[in-house]
């Protein structure tokens, strides 16, 4: 009969096979990482995991996902591929694990040093998939007693099947988006084609030839806009975007946002109104990122709001949040496609109108706000418009 010893190893490895099997489902970058930092910690009685993946422009390692975080409050740390010990995991594609810091042999490199965390104890590993390393597994600081051997191997084979599905589900998210950026593609690059074919007729009227001109102009603004919005959710939801906290005032921010907004209304009779507060709404978020989402929330508004309507934009706080919300007098959104407003590619039947779009822009706010501890909702009534609200923490300390 086996012994306890091997009892427990036996068990050890089934558990390892079961996680695998409930991550093997997973499709959505983010959420994969998410349980992978978990699924390591709890396969090792671990403190805390994080997974750092490259930045082959800066040649460093950068903090994408956490087990013992929320949010963005890390995002954007780093360290250099080829002083640290992460770097030396990445480059050599070999495990390292130390019990007690003050003897470890710093010719290695420095560890990533996280505010608020103590290392006591540490594993890295990599994470190779086809003798190609795509980031790296860190686990500190065992729950009780030391890391073993065994929690070594346990590591290195969760390591080496956990690469595997990350690379899977950014091949998966790459052809799914290729496969629809194509068919988007196809009808701004066809009026394109038209419009280069009519130009070349020597028959047409000089003012026809200035409205295909300009239509030329609009389609290769509208290209513009669908390649930027497809890598910006690209690199949101495979886990790749960088965001880096400032301290501004999102009063400020919203009243750029809004001159910039300004426009997109050239020639449509429509109002946007302010109720902000006097004082500043100080918050410590990624300014670009939030100015992103009020663009984004402003420019869908104008899509569907009717002609000649009004958008209001309020915002303001309370001691843990502030809030602001953007308001049209649209058609409003039917109730039974409410909670599929977020979803990729969605976009509410027989409301377009012609209106050009991705379905990308309401699923990228969301990315942000999620990132930054924070929600997103909606409201809307039939005939007398819709309201998003963004819920942001002041700060990103905790």
């Amino acid at each position: 009969m086996p012994n306890n010893s091997q009892s427990s190893v036996v068990e050890r490895y089934k558990e390892l096979v079961k996680v695998l099997q409930e991550l093997a489902s997973m499709l959505n970058t983010e959420l994969l990482l998410e349980h992978i930092v978990y699924a390591a910690e709890n396969l090792c009685d671990a403190e805390s995991v994080w997974i750092l993946f490259p930045d082959h422009t800066n040649q460093t390692l950068v903090f994408n996902t956490g087990s013992f975080v929320k949010g963005s409050q890390y995002q954007g740390l780093s360290t250099p591929q080829n002083t640290s010990l992460e770097g030396w995991v990445f480059s050599t594609q070999q495990p390292f694990m130390i019990n007690d810091p003050s003897l470890y042999d710093h010719r290695f490199g420095n560890f990533l040093y996280l505010p608020g965390i103590v290392i006591k104890s540490l594993i890295v590993l990599p994470l190779v998939v086809k003798n190609k390393c795509i980031g790296v597994l860190e686990v500190v600081n065992k729950r009780s007693g030391e890391f073993i051997q065994l929690d070594q191997e346990i590591l290195v084979s969760f390591a080496s099947q956990v690469a595997i599905l990350i690379d899977n589900t950014h091949r998966f998210l790459q052809s799914d988006l290729v496969t629809e950026l194509v068919h988007e593609l196809h009808t701004p690059l066809a009026s394109l084609n038209t419009a280069l074919y009519l130009l070349q007729r020597p028959d047409l009227p000089d003012g026809r030839r200035e409205q295909i001109s300009q239509m030329i102009h609009n389609e290769f603004a509208r290209l513009s806009e669908l390649t930027t919005t497809f890598l910006d959710y690209a690199r949101i939801e495979s886990g790749r975007a960088k965001f880096k906290s400032n301290l501004f005032d999102l009063v400020q921010l919203i009243i750029e946002s809004v001159d910039i907004i300004k426009m997109q209304l050239d020639g449509k009779e429509m109002t946007i109104s302010l109720d902000l507060p006097a004082e500043p709404l100080i918050i410590t978020a990624d300014k670009d990122k939030i100015k992103q989402v009020i663009l984004n929330l402003l420019s869908n508004a104008i899509k569907y709001a009717r002609p000649g309507g009004l958008i209001n934009i309020s915002a303001y706080s309370n001691p843990t949040d502030i809030i602001f919300n953007i308001k049209d007098n649209g058609q409003g959104i039917p109730p039974e496609y409410l909670p599929r407003l977020f979803e990729r590619f969605f976009r509410v039947p027989n409301t377009e109108r012609g209106v050009n779009g991705t379905g990308l822009g309401l699923t990228i706010c969301k990315q942000i706000v999620e990132a930054h501890n924070g929600k997103i909702e909606v409201t809307s009534t039939l005939g007398e418009g819709t309201t998003f609200i963004v819920h942001l923490p002041i700060t990103q300390d905790g």
